[in-house]
């Protein structure tokens, strides 16, 4: 038994598909195929239930898989700690986001982080919660920054930042007029949201009772957009209006769109980075966190 085999029956674990998980560990899917099958001929088990279309995880199997994943952490503990033994500062950070968070905060909290350390280079990825979630447990990422709830066994969640969300209309719009906008308005026009799997567009319905994700009444309706930035430009258009973070209402086109806040209770969120209780580099972490508030003083967070 390798340490390459357990990381093969991992990625095909998560994967549940054998070309995507060789893709995934840089093998041919004939390599990660025989040595899975080694593997478990080894154990003397399946671990893998196969169909001509699909890969099945067996009872056993998950927990061999489960006992897989803590072996290759404290593998992965044993080269960070060596590293980190030099300089827990020194060395790139695998840091994830969400897709609400990190175009707007990273072009503030990069030049921040530069203040604090260097030779630490980030190496990010922006993704949906669900999917940066397996990539810190399974040690694809050191860190994540993601919008709570969040929790996960193992895993450390420190809170750092509260953010409000606005209002983002037309030029022409009548709610223009208005120096504050109630929830419940938000039922009254089209309102363009983020598809499912965006945790972002979940806050804002659970904040916003009268909006569903389906069709008003009069025959308003919920447009799905793909990222903030392809909203702005339909709201820009005039299709309708749209529920933005605070932080991601800088370099609006005040030509063409104009930005109300909501009258109290405000809709917010809090913001937080998580990152595994084994992780062996806290003084990094630390370094991120603190880069992570001075970001939010620049962008009156």
């Amino acid at each position: 038994m390798t340490l390459t085999e357990l990381k093969y029956i991992v990625m095909l674990a998560d994967e549940k598909h054998f070309g995507r998980a060789a893709e995934r560990c840089y093998v041919s899917q004939p390599t990660l195929s025989v040595a899975v099958k080694k593997l478990e001929e080894e154990l003397g088990t399946a671990i893998f239930e196969r169909s001509k279309s699909s890969v099945y995880i067996t009872p056993l199997g998950e927990q061999i898989i489960t006992q897989a994943k803590r072996v290759l952490d404290q593998a992965g503990m044993i080269k960070e700690l060596a590293a980190s033994g030099k300089n827990q500062l020194k060395g790139p950070l695998k840091i994830g986001a969400i897709f609400t968070i990190a175009p707007y905060l990273f072009p503030f909290m990069i030049p921040a982080l530069h203040k604090i350390v260097s030779g630490m280079p980030l190496i990010i990825e922006e993704d949906l919660t669900e999917n940066l979630r397996p990539k810190l447990r399974n040690g694809e990422l050191d860190a994540i920054i993601v919008a709570l709830p969040f929790r996960e066994p193992d895993v450390v969640t420190q809170p750092i930042y509260e953010e409000e969300f606005v209002v983002l209309m037309p030029k022409d719009h009548a709610w223009t007029k208005l120096e504050t906008i109630e929830t419940d308005q938000l039922s009254t026009d089209n309102l363009l949201l983020l598809g499912k799997g965006h945790c972002f567009s979940e806050q804002v319905l659970e904040a916003c009772p009268l909006v569903t994700d389906s069709e008003f009444d009069d025959g308003r309706t919920v447009v799905n957009g793909s990222s903030l930035e392809t909203i702005r430009y339909m709201v820009a258009s005039g299709l309708g209006v749209t529920v933005l973070p605070k932080s991601a209402v800088t370099n609006i086109n005040h030509d063409m769109l104009e930005v109300r806040p909501f009258s109290e209770p405000v809709p917010k969120r809090t913001v937080a980075l998580a990152w595994r209780a084994s992780f062996p580099r806290p003084k990094a972490i630390e370094a991120v966190s603190q880069s992570i508030r001075d970001a939010c003083k620049q962008l009156n967070l």
